[in-house]
């Protein structure tokens, strides 16, 4: 409890500044204020998830009739002449059997391409005394009315007209061209969503006699976010007390039947207040909506997801029947030169006949997503859970773990914003990144700019006393750790290059200082990486510990580990020292495991982190022992002890100098020998055999196992020293109480 107050209290700074930084985001969160940098990545987030669920596949319910340049170019540019459009309308009727046509077009002015106005007046002033050109005039006059043919035409099947409104004309300068169809309800239905709703002013509507005509209008103006990509449509427009459908809806209520579109809403738990989150489309379908009436656009790929047939191909009859046959047809234009392009999240440049496709398809299968009132609170949820685990992960973990705290919440929250999207859920992405990534930063930057300092104070009180490879790790919480002397279980190496007099006696001083350099620097590393420690450098000597001042149960194994790598490092070193026409070298290696002294000693002038006693000795001694065995690394017993996954060839017991009791020597073989070789194993087996009968005083045996294991060892001389010693025995044989341990008097 004292350790969780004293990380509490040391990290106030950091807690209160990442507090500050959660409550920022919750406030945007709960809607009291915007952030515009989480809004734009936001709608990045949203669209990189459009693009990853879009589909290959065609939709066919739908099919765009495309005014595009090959149809100008045959029929002449648009607006094309009323007649003309009533034609189309039959044909796409009559010929292709159509379910429902929807134009993404106004017919706000009346057409005088027919000259029928030009001949009414004639009748009333330069032929007024011309009965039969009246009479003619009046026969004409029903195929000459363009208007009025279409009117006739739209009359006769289920037609859909676009409208469009100007929502952002000020009043005073509001443009009113045609005449408004009947709303879908008054704004008063709406209830608190009225305020909310888009309200325009301005519109281009179609002459009255088109409304009469026709099923019904539906706006299709689009309301791009402040980065002008088109992601939602308002589904619902208001002029005054009146509300207008947009034209995919209008579209969909009559493929449905034609039933009334009615708000429904979502209450509070407390019933404090009522949210628009669908709109009621005659019983039979429900339109998710946010609170401002628009429905997301369910985008279902790039660019010509649904079918598309010139219209000159509808005109001349050459287009498939097949292709429109009970489909819902809209007519629009993809030509550069009619301006109908949109900035979408699947492409850049996207016709706006095809948004309203998607709509309509989308509204029909049940395919628009929704982004209801009640993930704000999922939105504060989130923040608060993520932004409390990445504080605490800051104040009582390391940068590491504080990485992978991040990488975690950063991948809950994609996963839960993946899992809401399967259900048609768009749940906020942006603002539980960036937080994350924000704290992040800020425990980061606090431990560089913060810390590095308190590390830099640590550094100099303790480095002259500590290694500096271990400095880091401690200053990360010094009261863990007690420079004051201990007696501790460690495990101490040492290493000697042999010959080194000779190898001195060849090079230049100059050469000498970088062949040392260039032999202690991986040396080092190796150490390093294995966890230990540096105690000190004896000219081309090395001596090292693990266990202190960082505790390491494993200090065994990780000392034995660091040998086997240095002799494998020597190989390399000595292949560069050969490249340079340097003598190669060779190095005896010593590694003991036992209870040692370890801490800062020293005098008032001169304090060094290191450990003494016994056991530190013996280390030393069995390092002078590799020359003598003709091996190049040796461990004790007690070391062999603690790593029983390495293999052990048996070298001998002996007396070391200054101590009474006898140590068995081994050589280790690598650890990453899984399995010894038939040779290896028959070595170890026989040593082991010549060994007992060694000690058993069964000369002849012993010699005969020896001279064989000489015979085929690589290293001969390992064997060498048994036969010596027989040959002296046999001829001096020892006394009863003689043990088979050998006394080394020198070393």
């Amino acid at each position: 409890m004292n350790k969780l107050a004293s990380k509490i209290i040391k990290n106030k700074a950091r807690i209160a500044i990442s507090m500050l930084v959660l409550l920022v985001f919750l406030g945007h969160a709960a809607g009291e204020f915007r952030i515009p940098l989480v809004e734009r990545l936001e709608n990045i987030t949203y669209d990189v998830r459009v693009r990853m669920n879009v589909s290959s596949k065609k939709d066919d319910s739908v099919v765009v009739i495309d005014i595009d340049e090959k149809s100008l170019t045959a029929e002449g540019r648009w607006p094309w002449s009323r007649d003309k459009v009533a034609r189309l309308v039959y044909e796409i009727f009559e010929t292709y059997n159509a379910s429902l046509l929807g134009f993404d077009v106004v017919f706000a002015e009346p057409d005088e391409s027919s000259g029928l106005s030009v001949l009414e007046k004639l009748a009333e002033t330069q032929f007024k005394t011309i009965p039969s050109f009246s009479n003619r005039l009046a026969e004409l006059r029903s195929t000459l009315d363009y208007d009025e043919v279409f009117a006739q035409t739209i009359s006769q099947y289920p037609v859909v007209l676009g409208l469009h409104f100007n929502v952002e004309e000020h009043e005073s300068d509001a443009e009113q061209i045609g005449e408004l169809p009947e709303p879908v309800m008054k704004i008063g239905v709406l209830e608190s969503s009225s305020e909310l709703l888009l309200e325009a002013n301005a519109f281009s509507s179609n002459l009255p006699k088109f409304n009469r005509a026709s099923l019904g209008a539906g706006h299709f103006s689009q309301q791009p976010d402040i980065d002008g990509v088109v992601r939602r449509q308002p589904a619902l427009i208001s002029v005054g007390e009146n509300v207008y459908p947009s034209l995919a809806l209008e579209i969909v209520r009559n493929a449905l039947g034609g039933g009334e579109i009615a708000p429904v809403f979502e209450s509070s738990s407390e019933g404090a207040y009522r949210s628009l989150e669908w709109l009621d489309v005659g019983g039979v379908a429900r339109i998710p909506v946010d609170h401002f009436a628009r429905v997301v656009v369910p985008y279902r790929g790039l660019q010509g997801s649904f079918d598309y047939v010139s219209a000159t191909d509808i005109l001349q009859g050459t287009a498939s029947k097949e292709k429109l046959e009970n489909k819902i047809v809209l007519v629009g234009t993809t030509a550069p030169g009619l301006f109908d392009m949109r900035t979408t999240p699947v492409s850049e440049v996207f016709p706006g006949v095809e948004v309203h496709a998607n709509l309509v398809a989308g509204m029909l299968k049940g395919l628009t997503l929704r982004r209801p009132e009640f993930v704000r609170g999922y939105e504060i949820i989130l923040l608060t859970v993520s932004g409390l685990i990445m504080i605490a992960a800051g104040t009582f973990f390391s940068p590491f773990h504080v990485s992978i705290f991040g990488i975690l919440m950063i991948g809950n929250t994609l996963s839960l914003a993946y899992l809401g999207w399967s259900e048609g859920l768009i749940l906020p992405v942006a603002s539980g990144l960036f937080m994350i990534v924000a704290m992040f930063t800020l425990h980061m930057s606090y431990g560089y700019f913060v810390e590095t300092r308190g590390k830099k104070l640590l550094t100099g009180l303790f480095g002259q006393y500590v290694p500096p490879e271990l400095v880091q790790e401690m200053s990360a919480s010094p009261e863990s750790y007690d420079l004051n002397a201990e007696s501790k279980e460690l495990t101490v190496l040492f290493s000697d290059v042999r010959g080194f007099t000779s190898i001195s006696e060849v090079l230049s001083p100059r050469d000498l200082a970088d062949l040392m350099n260039d032999y202690l620097t991986p040396m080092t590393a190796v150490i390093h990486h294995a966890k230990g420690t540096i105690d000190k450098y004896m000219g081309d000597a090395i001596m090292a510990f693990w266990g202190a001042p960082i505790s390491d149960e494993e200090h065994a194994r990780h000392g034995l580990s660091a040998a086997v790598k240095m002799l494998e490092e020597l190989k390399k070193v000595n292949s560069n020292f050969k490249a340079r026409g340097w003598p190669i070298i060779e190095i005896g290696i010593g590694v003991h495991s036992g209870l040692m002294n370890v801490g800062n000693m020293g005098s008032e002038f001169r304090m060094a982190y290191t450990v003494l006693g016994d056991n530190v000795n013996l280390g030393s001694r069995v390092e002078g022992l590799t020359k003598v065995y003709g091996v190049d690394l040796v461990c004790t017993q007690s070391t062999a002890d603690l790593v029983p996954e390495f293999f052990y060839r048996e070298i001998d017991k002996v007396r070391v100098k200054g101590k009474e009791t006898p140590v068995t020597l081994f050589e280790p073989f690598y650890p990453n020998q899984r399995q010894l070789t038939e040779d290896q194993e028959w070595e170890l087996r026989v040593n082991a055999i010549a060994l007992s009968h060694y000690r058993e005083r069964r000369w002849e045996k012993a010699t005969e196992l020896f001279l064989e294991l000489k015979r085929k060892s690589e290293k001969p001389a390992r064997y060498e020293i048994f036969l010596d010693r027989i040959s002296f025995y046999v001829n001096n044989p020892p006394t009863d109480s003689w043990d088979g341990v050998f006394d080394h008097l020198t070393k």
